[in-house]
This record gives structure tokens, C-alpha cells and sequence, in this order.
């Protein structure tokens, strides 16, 4: 691998450690109803686990509830059973045709119990990305014990490398934080 392959392939691989962290982190619930609390459940379609948003209409009708129209209304109990199973905290409402999911408010010990998840997540991001650092350094000295690049431009190499780090370590942290304010805040 050359210079520009090495920090190409660190770099996607730094951006789609944070993604996953932005998509685990949409999962955690602030006080607000938002369609993405229950993005991760699935929900057995005649027998195939399947997507809630592939099979139902997710809509915020009021900021404390979210309200699941199904596209097949015979699914309704198979959803609220998903929802019950998937341990989110919720109980699910139903009249038969829509489940309404109420949002109660956040204890003080539960939003401090959410936000030392986000920052566990978010550690865990930052380990993803120290790992990706690792394995472009141990690229750039084999590629300089293959002679395919220099001594200096695989110093060159790590420096940039270790710039990456430091980008996507301050992105993870920026949103960590703002998802903490965002938990914290009423």
C-alpha cells in the first residue's frame, strides 16, 4: 500500500466508526419522542425478522408519543410484542389498528444512567478509531520495510494518520457531548 491508500482506507474506516456511533447514539431516548427510538426493532413478518419502518408508518403526533400505523393492519400485535421484547422501556398501546407508544418523562438517576451510555459508546468509538491508527501505522512500516515508500514519507505517513485520529476522536467527542446536553436537558 502506498502513502495515499494507507490514509484513504484509515480515513473511511474513521468516518464509519462514527456513523455507527451516530446511529447507536439516535437510539438512546432524551425526554422527546423521535422516530428513531425504535428504528432498531424488528419485528417477525410470516416469519422473517423485518425492519419496523419497512412495515409501518413511525409519525410524532405529539412530542411525548410516537404512533406506528402499520401498513398490514393483521400486524399490530406482532408489533407490539417487538416493542415489549426489544427492552426500550416502553409499553405499547394498541386499539386494534395503531400502536401509540407514550414517552414518559426521564428520572434525574435514568438520564444519568443514559449518558454514562453515550460516553461508554462513545469510548468505544474512540477505541475503534486508536485501532484503525494502529493498523495504518503497521501498513505504513511494512511498506517501508517493502521499500515502497521511504523513511520519511512513512513518518510523513503516520503524522497524517495521527491527524485523522485527532479529527474523528474530536467528532466523536463533539457529538458525545452534544447527545449528553441533549439527555440532560428537559
Amino acid at each position: 500500500m502506498d502513502q495515499d491508500e494507507i490514509l484513504l482506507d484509515a480515513e473511511e474506516r474513521m468516518d464509519k466508526a462514527v456513523h455507527v456511533l451516530q446511529g447507536q447514539l439516535q437510539g438512546i431516548r432524551t425526554g422527546r419522542a423521535t422516530p428513531g427510538l425504535v428504528d432498531s426493532i424488528r419485528v417477525d413478518y410470516y416469519g422473517s425478522p423485518t425492519p419496523l419502518k419497512q412495515m409501518a408508518n413511525v409519525s410524532v403526533p405529539e412530542p411525548q408519543q410516537i404512533l406506528i400505523r402499520p401498513f398490514d393492519a393483521q400486524m399490530v400485535g406482532e408489533i407490539s410484542k417487538a416493542i415489549q421484547a426489544s427492552n426500550i422501556g416502553l409499553a405499547p398501546n394498541s386499539d386494534g389498528r395503531v400502536v401509540r407508544l407514550n414517552i414518559p418523562p426521564l428520572s434525574t438517576e435514568r438520564r444519568r444512567q443514559l449518558v454514562s451510555r453515550v460516553k461508554e459508546l462513545a469510548e468505544e468509538a474512540r477505541v475503534s478509531i486508536r485501532n484503525i491508527r494502529r493498523d495504518a501505522n503497521k501498513h505504513a512500516d511494512q511498506a517501508e520495510k517493502d521499500k515502497l515508500m521511504g523513511e520519511d514519507e512513512r513518518d510523513n505517513t503516520k503524522s497524517d494518520v495521527q491527524d485523522l485520529t485527532k479529527k474523528y476522536e474530536g467528532k466523536v467527542n463533539s457529538i458525545a457531548g452534544a447527545k449528553e446536553k441533549d439527555v440532560m436537558d428537559d
